[in-house]
């Protein structure tokens, strides 16, 4: 990836750790700036502490690249706003962010509390929109215009014991499907990646997923953020290890039209199942094995 990113300023939030980290030093082996934003904190939200951001700006700085860290808490306007101006204060110009910070507060959503929700949906989904306003309010202005990277996740599709985070891994996806139309006059691209890697995020998943390594992300991160994807926004990207897949866009699948111009509960009933009928969730049919395991186990026992 050497050269791919040359001379551009990059911030990413989340950079202390796993995918964050993997990107900051796959932006940097690239040739770009990275403000390296973390921070710090352990996956409830708790003890913030800018060492994790030093040390990666440190490995980058090590290897021969250019970084600066910053202990930004990106789920205030205040933090974003920081991120975006350390990068166009240390060299001018802001051409990239990619916001992959977040916490997790898992619960089954009869037993989750306000706190939990709102703190989860602070960090994941406010935290894309402060870097993304700071972000496109600079990169407007530029003849070179810019990228937005937002890192979702497979779970945007639902969760047994994380709807906070499905929520606003939804969010994610519809707030960057929005910035790629409002910015996309003004040479502004957005994307998201949903990355599946083990992470310490990644180990409190309730069953096994497809996995590959944080650095296995960095590539396609680096490329969205290169002249070479200018033309390519508002798409979801997932990357599980050598695999990258596109996400459709969404649109209604089947409809179905009232006889007499309206609907009752009984037409519907009778009309529904043998027109436009349903989807299957994916994961259903694994809660369905796994409830059979259950089962299973538990008359052996």
């Amino acid at each position: 990836m050497t050269g791919y990113l040359e001379g551009k300023n990059i911030v990413v939030t989340g950079a202390g750790n796993g995918i964050g980290r993997a990107i900051a030093k796959g932006c940097a082996a690239a040739g770009a700036n990275v403000v390296v934003a973390d921070y710090g904190v352990a996956l409830d939200g708790s003890d913030p502490t800018s060492e994790v951001a030093d040390a990666v700006a440190a490995e980058i700085t090590a290897a021969g690249g250019t970084a600066v860290a910053l202990a930004s808490d990106i789920s205030t306007m205040e933090g974003g706003a920081a991120a975006v101006q350390a990068a166009v204060d240390a060299w001018g110009s802001i051409d990239g962010a990619v916001c992959v910070a977040g916490i997790l507060r898992e619960r089954m959503i009869f037993n989750m509390t306000e706190e939990e929700f709102d703190d989860v949906i602070r960090v994941h989904l406010k935290g894309h929109f402060t870097v993304y306003k700071h972000a496109s309010a600079v990169m407007r202005k530029q003849e070179t215009g810019g990228s937005l990277v937002g890192i979702t996740s497979g779970a945007f599709t639902g969760s047994t014991s994380q709807c906070n985070y499905s929520a606003a891994k939804g969010g994610i996806i519809s707030l960057t499907k929005s910035a790629a139309l409002a910015l996309k006059r003004y040479g502004v691209n957005a994307n998201c990646i949903a990355p599946s890697a083990k992470t310490r995020m990644s180990e409190n998943v309730p069953f096994e997923i497809e996995a590959g390594a944080p650095e296995d992300v960095a590539p396609l991160a680096v490329y969205l953020l290169s002249d070479a994807a200018r033309d390519i926004t508002a798409q979801v990207y997932t990357v599980v290890g050598p695999r990258i897949s596109v996400w459709a866009q969404f649109g209604e699948l089947r409809s179905m039209y009232a006889p007499d111009s309206s609907w009752t509960p009984e037409g519907i009933e009778e009309a529904l199942p043998r027109t436009v009928g349903f989807e299957e969730h994916p994961t259903m049919a694994l809660l369905a094995q796994q409830a059979a395991q259950r089962q299973v186990a538990q008359g052996s026992s």
